[in-house]
């Protein structure tokens, strides 16, 4: 999971497209399989599957940092100059996947439906 900085709500409409064909591009570049992806306004889950050869904070440190410079090109036009501009949170949260893939591949997958639950749960009993 990433998150945007200060877990800002930054992730929908055109923007959250694009960092999806930008991650997926990345993912490609670095022979990582996207297994399964979403976005949701303030976090994106990922399951990648990420060959020996690579460290997983080297993978998501790619992803994060190549991303973000993307991102500020497409969305915010800026042509250069990317010191001292941010988009990801510092960190990651990251967890191996044994026999319970499609878990949490299903998990990721309806993680929307999930948080609107949790929140009509919450609403109607506080």
């Amino acid at each position: 999971m990433i998150v945007p900085k200060y877990r800002k709500k930054v992730l929908y409409g055109r923007l959250r497209g694009e960092v999806g064909k930008i991650i997926r591009q990345l993912c490609r570049q670095k022979e990582v399989e996207l297994i399964e992806g979403h976005a949701m306004p303030d976090h994106i889950h990922l399951v990648l599957s990420i060959p020996p050869k690579y460290s997983i904070s080297m993978v998501i440190g790619y992803l994060k940092g190549k991303s973000a410079i993307h991102i500020h090109r497409k969305a915010e036009g800026v042509k250069k100059g990317f010191i001292g501009r941010h988009f990801w949170s510092r960190g990651y949260c990251a967890s191996t996947i044994g026999l319970d893939e499609e878990m949490i591949r299903a998990y990721v997958r309806d993680q929307e439906h999930l948080d609107k639950q949790e929140e009509l749960d919450f609403t109607q009993n506080p």
